[in-house]
């Protein structure tokens, strides 16, 4: 299955989804300042510690919540794992004809967001009469996470009305006849998720020539950690019994560690992407790859998840429904941010294979 993905588009929509704007990156103002809310207070805060020397040393707080905020996350985020294996190696920079990962990227971020608990759907017992998709999500949490594209996304629905997951994920991708919404659409997003990758260590910067143009490229410097995500998408579209091993990325005490790489291989999937991480099988693997990861993407794009019978392609992660279960009943307060993932996943299920 070489094919691409491309999407069923409704009333509005361009290519590319986006990501080709020129313009100002930050276009959206923090929302204003509530009294008792997070930590986008009216004014600068700083504390004070003693030093050994007797000497007072002044910090933020906001810092101090910041470096605990990174310190319980894996080291990248969906949206940096999708764009990396969608880069090539030595070119550094994404293939002219995908025009599906834009969009996917936008469902990322509000993928992310729902796993770090800033939104969740909103709690009314009436949403069941809709699709998923058309479920009304909210800000539960407004404190910064430090990753930028993250934080400008948080803003804009803390400041905004609220709406429901495809309209979240259609305006930041710019998908909208509606000038009065245009200005929440996410510019440069590919573009700034690789110079977050150069700040990391991971990818490094290079300026290419394109004959009539020169264009900054970003090419792997750190295979290690593309090769890791590599590794774990093959891991749970080959093997019988899919374990995980711990690692910065994918650290051992992260809450939802399962779900997490599941949400990561179906993004990937709806991007045009998940053939880089599986180039190393041979023809009958990979499609026995592809067909697990649609049956992962019917399962995991309704609430409550699907109920996996010992998987249906050969067998294959046999054990995810199991691991799965455990994580949802471990995590049972948070369900309503589950539900957002999956919502963004049934998003993704509007994609169609092109034969």
């Amino acid at each position: 299955m070489s094919s691409g993905l491309t999407r069923r588009r409704g009333g509005g929509g361009g290519a590319a989804a986006g990501d080709t704007e020129n313009g100002d990156s930050s276009r959206v103002a923090s929302p204003a300042p509530k009294a008792g809310g997070s930590r986008d207070t009216g004014g600068p805060e700083t504390s004070y510690e003693s030093s050994e020397n007797g000497h007072k040393i002044a910090f933020d707080p906001r810092d101090i919540s910041e470096s605990a905020e990174r310190s319980k996350q894996p080291k990248l985020t969906l949206m940096e794992e999708v764009l990396l294996l969608g880069l090539k190696d030595k070119q550094g920079y994404l293939s002219f004809w995908n025009d599906n990962i834009s969009y996917a990227l936008r469902g990322c971020i509000v993928i992310e967001l729902a796993f770090r608990g800033r939104v969740s759907m909103q709690k009314d017992s009436s949403r069941r009469r809709f699709p998923l998709a058309d479920r009304v999500i909210e800000v539960i949490d407004d404190t910064l996470t430090g990753e930028v594209l993250l934080d400008e996304a948080l803003k804009m629905m803390k400041a905004s009305e609220k709406m429901s997951v495809s309209s979240w994920i259609d305006l930041m991708s710019g998908e909208t006849w509606n000038l009065m919404k245009i200005g929440y659409q996410l510019k440069q997003v590919r573009e700034r998720l690789a110079k977050g990758l150069v700040d990391k260590g991971i990818l490094r910067t290079e300026k290419r020539n394109f004959l009539l143009f020169d264009m900054a490229t970003h090419p792997v410097a750190d295979g290690g950690a593309k090769e890791e995500i590599r590794r774990r998408v093959r891991n749970v579209l080959t093997q019988r019994t899919v374990v995980l091993p711990g690692s910065q990325f994918l650290p051992e005490n992260l809450e939802f560690r399962y779900t997490r790489t599941i949400a990561m291989v179906c993004a990937a999937y709806a991007a045009n992407v998940l053939e880089n991480a599986l180039a190393t099988l041979g023809h009958e693997a990979r499609e026995r790859a592809f067909a697990q990861v649609d049956e992962l993407l019917a399962e995991y794009s309704q609430w409550p998840f699907g109920k996996r019978a010992g998987g249906a392609s050969g067998g294959v992660g046999a054990n995810l429904g199991q691991v799965i279960t455990e994580e949802v009943t471990n995590g049972k307060d948070k369900e309503l941010q589950l539900e957002v993932v999956a919502a963004c996943l049934s998003v993704f299920t509007r994609l169609d294979s092109l034969l």
